[in-house]
């Protein structure tokens, strides 16, 4: 297949470029930071679309950060549902069969303990700006499918691995985890580690990606987890035992997020029926590479 992908250059672009290769897809990617179009420039997305003439196309680009779309709802909104706008109608116009636009797991907002794990038949309920923003690109989405551009969205739980900022949380306790040992201290603060969230390894969740777009049907929506919840205070203490460090870690109420969802766990069924998706990598070993390549990313900041 000819695939597109916008937001290449991120965290989970970058494993899906690998992935898509390695399957023997011909990849094209495409990113702001790399020289790709604006995603509010629309005459400049329909361009690209329209000289390639790609198969399929992966919607990943976007404002991905929650804390960020508190301090600037405005821009979230336009990049992430105007943007998605103008990738769909630029997929009309260049004659894309598929396509697949990647929402997240916040889009289902607030839930009660006993609707756990979460179904795609959940009603979604956005919380904070961010998932705002994912709902009313998800709104277009299914507006947009039709026979001829099918279009599958993904709602990603949360994902990590070797390589993610530290904008995201499994990520930034694992940097600030090593340069505390680094430099030899004994504490760090911290933010709500009684949260609980449904953690999948970034090399499982672009397999699945993958998956929706050769097997899924145009017009429905996969969630993309592990269906096992951990709270963060789970992730840090095993983030500490694999660093093999005894810090402190200090609650700090001003790192709490104004609105944060308590508990988000998923229910993957949907998506393995279909495609026969089901996550291979273990929370421990997802762990110690992401340790491993930040190390590395740190030792060549240095």
């Amino acid at each position: 297949m000819k695939a597109l992908i916008t937001g290449s250059a991120g965290f989970v672009g970058q494993h899906l470029a690998e992935h898509l290769s390695n399957e023997g897809d011909e990849v094209f990617c495409s990113d702001l930071s790399t020289g790709g179009p604006n995603l509010l420039n629309s005459s400049a997305v329909t361009a690209l679309m329209s000289k390639m003439q790609f198969d399929c196309v992966y919607h990943l680009a976007g404002q991905a950060d929650v804390k960020a779309s508190w301090e600037d709802p405005l821009t979230t909104f336009r990049v992430n549902a105007e943007g998605t706008l103008n990738v769909l109608q630029a997929c009309q116009l260049s004659n894309v069969k598929r396509v697949l636009c990647v929402s997240s797991a916040e889009v289902y907002g607030s839930v009660q303990k006993s609707e756990l794990p979460i179904t795609e038949k959940h009603e979604i309920n956005p919380s904070n700006p961010y998932a705002a923003s994912k709902s009313a690109a998800e709104i277009l989405c299914t507006q947009m499918n039709s026979q001829d551009l099918q279009i599958m969205r993904a709602r990603s739980f949360n994902h990590f691995g070797p390589g993610q900022k530290e904008n995201f949380v499994a990520a930034a306790l694992t940097k600030r985890m090593l340069l505390a040992q680094h430099l030899g201290q004994s504490e760090i603060t911290v933010g709500n580690l009684e949260t609980i969230r449904d953690f999948t390894d970034v090399r499982d969740v672009v397999r699945a990606y993958r998956l929706i777009v050769t097997k899924g049907e145009g017009g429905s929506v996969y969630n993309v987890c592990s269906g096992i919840g951990r709270k963060i205070s789970e992730l840090a203490s095993t983030l500490l035992s694999k660093i093999d460090t005894e810090l402190e870690l200090k609650v700090d109420p001003k790192l709490h997020r104004p609105s944060d969802t308590p508990a988000l766990i998923g229910d993957y069924s949907k998506l393995h029926k279909q495609t026969g998706w089901e996550p291979r990598i273990e929370f421990e070993q997802t762990i110690e590479d992401t340790i491993e390549s930040t190390r590395v990313l740190m030792t060549q900041e240095r």
